[in-house]
């Protein structure tokens, strides 16, 4: 009886772990290759998102797909710099900011969501293939292709598509 109890106790303990490690593993491939969460940090984004927001992204999309207009992206470029920010323009393409507004291809981009600061004029630039023109939606406030230190981005650099806010509760759903 008591050889009975402990190798069910035994088959328990191993089945335990063994469903803690599936679990373990699931999670790890879940994160590296299908979604993660990230917190924005500053106020570039604003208003569409917030400092302090926590954000779902979906990595596995642009490992099968590309980025589109408008899309909400995050940017790393090393394990400590993460940048969020729009998708404007794509290789090929041509961007232009006269008097706060913006040209894409010589037409007007319709932008309901940038927040209303003033910013400054931009040149006309030619997207080079392979790479994404992207700016945040507080223009007045955002470093972004606009300026060297961030530039031109490749596929590479885009870690996946924000989808969904998971915080504040207030601000739950997902992202446009």
């Amino acid at each position: 009886m008591k050889g009975d109890r402990e190798r069910s106790g035994s088959l328990e303990l191993r089945e335990w772990l063994q469903s803690a490690i599936i679990a373990i593993i699931l999670a790890f491939i879940i994160k590296m290759f299908l979604f993660d969460f990230v917190m924005v940090q500053g106020s570039s984004m604003i208003p569409t998102l917030e400092n302090g927001d926590r954000l779902i992204i979906n990595k596995i999309g642009y490992t099968i797909g590309e980025p589109n207009y408008e899309d909400i992206v995050i940017l790393s470029y090393s394990k400590d710099v993460e940048y969020v920010k729009r998708v404007i323009g794509k290789g090929g393409d041509t961007v232009e900011i006269k008097d706060q507004v913006v040209y894409l291809n010589d037409q007007v981009l319709s932008e309901d969501y940038i927040s209303p600061e003033p910013y400054d004029d931009f040149a006309k630039v030619t997207v080079p293939a392979g790479t994404y023109f992207v700016m945040g939606d507080n223009r007045a406030n955002s470093s972004d292709s606009r300026y060297a230190s961030l530039g031109f981005v490749e596929k590479s650099a885009i870690d996946g598509k924000v989808i969904f806010r998971i915080w504040p509760l207030n601000t739950i759903g997902m992202v446009n």
